[in-house]
Order: structure tokens, then C-alpha cells, then sequence
């Protein structure tokens, strides 16, 4: 089995949220492929050494999408099937937002606009230690609702973090609604060209064009942060969920965890 395939990613967000009765499905599901591709391709670690020094960094900072980064750390084998199966309980180690003390987990996330923070400041160390880690901090669109994103972004800026890649996961929605009905974005290419990033924007559930984008980002060196604006479904993969909102709290039951099952197909 290749590692990080998408089908068997969403299989084992579905295995997680049944098991533990969450929720935060449709967001997880969002970013399945940006993660896969990342791990797969372009993100620096070590395979026996989660701490491993030389690593490049992966921040959450959309923290409640955390079940597609457990996903990948379970095909790592940073975490045990033990882990998935009991997900959720009483005494395990996995909670329902990014948590830095979980293997793999860089920052603990969920308090949305705070995780990019301390991504611009893995990414300044990194420069100021003369090393080439790259760090790559994934935020939501709703998230960009938060000023922390944009002081965060005229930071980066200022330091000329050119080894720092924030991916914009551009699903539409939010908790509470459309992202264009909370509060609207507009051009979100845009806004980061006009905090001085290098800025592009393509199909977030587009493996060959995502793989591009991330090779062609990080060999920038040209003295400007990067972003990625990632147009995505949320819900991806499964039919009743796709650009449905009811899935950023609903939980599944056996006849909805068994469809979505069957919509993925055989175990790949």
C-alpha cells in the first residue's frame, strides 16, 4: 500500500470519528489530499524520530481538523491502531483538537488564529539557526476571520520568511455558516500578495497540482513568505457530506458510517 492515500485516510478519519462519537468530519475531510501530498512528497522527517531535529514543521493551526493529521501519523506508525480504535476515550491520548503532546502534533491548536503565530516563529528560528527547515502552517478560510492571521502575515513579511508556506484550506465554510456570509473574504490571493507574499491559488483535492505548487513554492527563494490558497469541498469524498455544513458538528451513526463507507470503496 503507498503511504498517505486519500481513500485510506478518509477511511480511518470515519474509523475515528464513529468510534470516539465526534464531530468536525467535513473539515477534516477538507484537507485530506493537502496533508497526503505534503507528507507524501515534500515534508522532511524522520520515520523512527517524531523529534527528529532536522525536520520541517507541519502546524495545524485549523486545529479541529486534526483527525486527517492523525490519519497520516497512524500510516507513519507514530500512532498505533490502538490509538484510532479508541479514539476519543477517557485515558487515551488523542483529543478532538491538535494537541503538541501527541508524536508528530507541532502545536497545540484549536483556538483558531494562534497556531500561525508560532508557526512564524518555528520559521524565524529556523532562519536565524541558518538551517533550511521549511514550515508549512495550514489555517482555515473561516480562520482568516481572526486578526492574529494578518499580524502573523505582516510578521513573516517583515522577517522575509521565505521558508514559511501557509495553506489556506478555502472550503466556503465555517462553523456558524458560508465564510462569504460571516464575514467575506474576497480575493484571498489577493490580500496575502498584498501583505507581500508570494501567493497562488489552485484545486486543493488536486494531487498533481498540489505536488507542483508545493515544489515550486519552497524553491522560491526570493525572500517572501509563500501561501497557498487551496480551493477545497468540505466533506470531500463522501456524497451527503460535500458542502454540507451539518457535518462540521453532526456525528455519525451506523447507517451513516456504513454509507460513507461504501462511497469510498474497497480498502485500498
Amino acid at each position: 500500500m503507498r503511504k498517505f492515500d486519500t481513500v485510506r485516510l478518509r477511511k480511518t478519519i470515519l474509523d475515528m470519528a464513529f468510534t470516539g462519537s465526534t464531530v468536525h468530519i467535513g473539515c477534516a475531510f477538507s484537507i485530506v489530499e493537502l496533508l497526503a501530498v505534503l507528507y507524501r512528497n515534500h515534508l522532511r522527517f524522520d520515520e523512527n524520530d517524531p523529534k527528529y531535529p532536522h525536520r520541517d514543521y507541519m502546524v495545524l493551526s485549523k486545529g479541529h481538523g486534526v483527525m486527517a493529521q492523525y490519519a497520516c501519523l497512524h500510516q507513519i506508525g507514530w500512532l498505533g491502531d490502538d490509538d484510532i480504535t479508541r479514539y476519543f476515550e477517557n485515558g487515551t491520548k488523542l483529543k478532538g483538537l491538535a494537541d503538541a503532546h501527541v508524536p508528530g502534533i507541532e502545536v497545540t491548536a484549536g483556538s483558531l488564529g494562534h497556531g500561525l503565530s508560532v508557526g512564524v516563529g518555528l520559521a524565524l528560528a529556523a532562519k536565524m539557526y541558518k538551517s533550511d527547515q521549511m514550515c508549512y502552517a495550514l489555517v482555515g478560510d473561516g480562520e482568516l476571520n481572526e486578526g492574529p492571521i494578518w499580524e502573523a502575515a505582516l510578521f513573516a513579511a517583515q522577517f522575509k520568511l521565505d521558508n514559511l508556506v501557509i495553506i489556506v484550506d478555502a472550503n466556503g465554510f465555517q462553523a456558524m455558516g458560508k465564510t462569504d456570509e460571516v464575514i467575506g473574504l474576497g480575493d484571498i490571493q489577493a490580500k496575502f500578495n498584498a501583505f507581500g507574499f508570494d501567493a497562488v491559488t489552485i484545486d486543493g483535492h488536486d494531487e498533481p497540482a498540489i505536488d507542483r505548487a508545493y515544489q515550486e513554492l519552497k524553491t522560491r527563494k526570493d525572500r517572501r513568505p509563500k501561501a497557498l490558497i487551496a480551493q477545497t469541498i468540505k466533506g470531500k469524498g463522501v456524497s451527503f457530506m460535500e458542502h454540507d455544513n451539518i457535518w462540521h458538528y453532526t456525528r455519525l451513526n451506523s447507517h451513516t458510517y456504513e454509507a460513507a463507507l461504501a462511497e469510498l470503496g474497497d480498502e485500498v
